[in-house]
């Protein structure tokens, strides 16, 4: 780590040739040893060589320049006049130069603790980058890690700063991957997270929950993780001995044998959490409180409460021992921590939610598990304890349109792995139409867990919302489940590039403004690209309109397969749907894997699945499988999917790597997107390659698209004539084509969204 200049007061490191730290210490003592947010600063490794760098004197202080930044400091106290920093790289020195103790010009929005009560659009934390090409990580409020234990933390003196300066100029990425390398890793998440969630805030007993399950499995429901709410303990608390918030002894009224619950869930294929409201420690009412009392020094026969201590290694160690332990043991899998009880400890300037965090993902690991903690955000560094609660959120649309962008944002900060309600928890209306779209909006969320409060209006169950709310959230779900193989090998890829599934469009191309206009609009992972609908649909046509931008390119939208040439310099259109879909698109050349077969509970690997190509280009999708395990003793298998568009021929396998973690063979169904005909390979050895020719299907039948789009809309009949006549007239034999068509639908004196939603069709291919 070469350091650029040090005084008496103030030290300058160069990380790397684009990340810079810069300290300052009233005292002159600097640091060195990681903390709360950092845990590795030696990011040049001796291997790469020197750190290129020119230092030279400036103004009784130094200038400093590497590739990625410029850096003047007069030696004296950093102020904005004298401490400035600019990423080079071809931006502008105006708008790239950061001056101490000034904000960063053309910030971009990183996350924030929670959603609760957020009605539409919060303010958020900044992130690390910026349109100006450098962003700043704030560092001064964390605490200095000075041994090996979560809980070996102290204050920094008063007055210190401890900055790191980004200048990776437009290069996302790039500057993501530092970010990272500084502050840890984004950990593998279990393959069970991918999948549905069932939560409520219910007072569920054993045999209500067995049925509701029995009922989900009848209607073909999928789910993965089963997430039970604080009424899981006893609630119904001597008020001399506390509040019900917190709890950790079965509630026998309503499980009245807690293992054989915990079994059947797991059983039916399901993972379990329990909800944990930690902030009034283990009072003399709990089945552990004696164990625990010992274990604190106390009598247990005083009834004195043992206070939940996060700054105490003794605490910890007590609670893993005699609580938390023994839940485990029982079968609950990871723990949902629900703190809501503030930011301080008797340590100065510790939030017991870090250490929370901290504390449950280091005793999964210790455990042998691959961790998981469920729990709210905790500030930069919080991507190393996935996965994240962001709330009670309300049920209203304006809730609903913040989330895409809410958590396209959070990639910002290195935060992929957000956890919604999806569908809302609390207040609001009942409206068929918002929860279906809440729950299309799971389907493309890093986690899609359904959630509502105990009100008895507001579950969630899709049976509650009428014959069509029924079908369409069992379509939803079920999509998700079909998903889970590209979800996993997505999983694989946040973990070893640190590339969230959710990341905005402008990651990829930051140089475009349309990427920055559309910031409901994102990636889902390396192949699609996701515009969920948001708004109410539109009276007459009863489509929703979404804007979306498409990047330069070929793109296919997912359930039709209707193809949209985005050029050289991308395209911006309003998508047009009705409620059963969404406006998601795949990109040219994508081998998209889903699970096959009838969708059942769980998450194991499946024999049966399904691969949709989608033409115009030469593409490969590397199947990522394992077997779930601790990191140490990680199973590991990868099948390569290629798509030969000259040849027309999708070649799949050989897998590689410990085939004994897949099956013995597997079924292959193969389709292109949009078409009917499925060629099915059956009982292929996953150690084999296969291939299958996929014929071009022809042109889109675009005027039957057409047609029945004025046939289901609700307008004049005359209206949907003159529209008819334009088309028919415009795209038969001989006619104007696209262009001219959109133009004249434009004057036929239709309505504004008939009208739009004729010409994405029109104008797609």
């Amino acid at each position: 780590m070469p350091i650029v200049h040090q005084n008496d007061r103030c030290r300058l490191t160069a990380l790397t040739p684009h990340l810079l730290r810069i300290e300052w210490s009233p005292s002159g003592t600097f640091t060195d040893d990681p903390t709360q947010v950092v845990v590795d600063r030696d990011l040049w490794r001796e291997d790469r060589g020197e750190l290129p760098l020119h230092v030279e004197p400036w103004r009784g202080g130094v200038r400093a320049l590497s590739d990625g930044f410029e850096v003047r400091y007069d030696g004296a106290d950093p102020s904005a006049a004298g401490l400035s920093v600019q990423a080079r790289g071809g931006l502008t020195s105006y708008h790239s130069t950061w001056r101490f103790g000034e904000p960063v010009d053309a910030a971009l929005p990183g996350t924030t603790r929670t959603l609760d009560d957020a009605d539409g659009p919060v303010p958020l934390e900044p992130s690390i980058l910026s349109r100006s090409g450098l962003g700043v990580l704030d560092d001064s409020p964390s605490l200095v890690r000075t041994g090996p234990a979560l809980t070996d933390l102290t204050p920094r003196e008063p007055g210190a700063v401890d900055l790191y300066v980004f200048t990776h100029g437009l290069d996302f990425h790039g500057a993501l991957r530092d970010f990272h390398a500084l502050t840890g890793p984004v950990p593998r998440v279990p393959r069970f997270v991918l999948g549905n969630w069932w939560s409520r805030y219910h007072p569920y007993s054993a045999d209500e929950y067995a049925a509701l399950l029995d009922r989900f499995a009848a209607d073909r429901l999928p789910f993965s993780v089963a997430v039970i709410d604080m009424d899981w303990h006893l609630v119904d608390v001597d008020p001399q001995i506390g509040s019900g918030w917190t709890g950790y002894t079965w509630n026998r009224e309503l499980f009245p044998d807690p293992q054989a619950f915990l079994d059947d869930l797991h059983r039916r294929g399901l993972k379990v959490t329990l909800n944990d409201h930690p902030a009034d420690g283990i009072r003399r009412h709990e089945e552990a409180y004696p164990a625990m009392a010992r274990a604190m020094g106390i009598d247990p026969a005083s009834g004195e409460p043992v206070e939940f201590d996060p700054t105490s290694e003794r605490f910890w160690q007590a609670f893993f021992t005699h609580v938390a332990g023994p839940l485990a043991e029982q079968g609950v899998d990871f723990w949902w921590i629900d703190w809501q009880q503030g930011t301080h400890t008797a340590l100065p300037g510790l939030d017991p939610l870090w250490l929370l965090n901290e504390r449950h993902f280091a005793q999964q690991e210790a455990d042998g598990l691959r961790p998981l903690v469920f729990s709210r955000y905790a500030g930069p560094g919080s991507h190393r304890t996935p996965i994240g609660f962001s709330g009670d959120s309300l049920i209203s649309w304006e809730s609903l349109a913040f989330q895409p962008e809410f958590t396209a944002s959070a990639a910002n900060i290195g935060y992929g792995w957000w956890s919604h309600d999806i569908g809302g928890h609390w207040a609001g209306s009942k409206d068929v139409e918002l929860a279906v779209r809440w729950v299309q909006l799971g389907v493309w969320s890093p986690v899609n867990r359904l959630h509502a409060s105990a009100s008895p209006f507001q579950g969630k169950e899709p049976w509650r919302f009428g014959p069509e709310g029924e079908r369409l959230m069992g379509e939803a779900l079920r999509l998700r489940h079909r998903l889970l193989p590209y979800l996993a090998t997505m999983a694989e890829r946040a973990a070893v590039e640190g590339i969230s599934l959710v990341e905005p469009v402008y990651h990829r191309h930051p140089g475009r403004p349309e990427a920055y206009a559309h910031r409901a609009t994102f990636f889902f992972g390396e192949d699609l690209l996701c515009a969920p609908a948001v708004t109410p649909r539109l009276p007459g046509v009863d489509l929703s309109a979404t804007p979306v931008w498409l990047p330069p390119g070929q793109w296919s939208d997912l359930e039709t397969g209707r193809r949209y040439d985005a050029g050289a310099h991308g395209r911006e259109l309003t998508a047009y749907r009705d409620l059963g879909s969404t406006a998601v698109f795949a990109r040219a050349g994508t081998v998209l894997p889903l699970t096959g077969g009838e969708p059942v509970n769980g998450v194991e690997l499946p024999e049966h699945l399904e691969l949709v190509v989608f033409p115009g280009q030469d593409g490969e999708h590397l199947l990522v499988e394992d077997d779930d395990g601790p990191e140490d003793t990680r199973r590991l298998a990868r099948t390569p999917l290629r798509w030969d568009e000259a040849g027309r021929r999708l070649v799949v396998g050989p897998a590689e790597g410990d085939l004994g973690v897949l099956p013995t063979t597997r079924t292959w169904s193969v389709r292109l997107a949009g078409a009917d005909e499925v060629h099915t390979l059956r009982d292929v050895p996953v150690g084999e390659q296969v291939s299958v020719e996929l014929p071009d299907p022809g042109a889109p039948d675009v005027l039957g698209e057409c047609f029945a789009l004025l046939d289901a809309a609700q307008v004049e009949h005359a209206a949907k004539e003159r529209a008819w006549v334009v088309l028919q007239r415009g795209l038969g034999d001989g006619g104007a084509g696209p262009a001219r068509v959109a133009d004249e639908l434009r004057s036929a004196r239709l309505d504004d969204a008939l009208v739009g939603a004729l010409t994405e069709i029109v104008t797609a291919a």
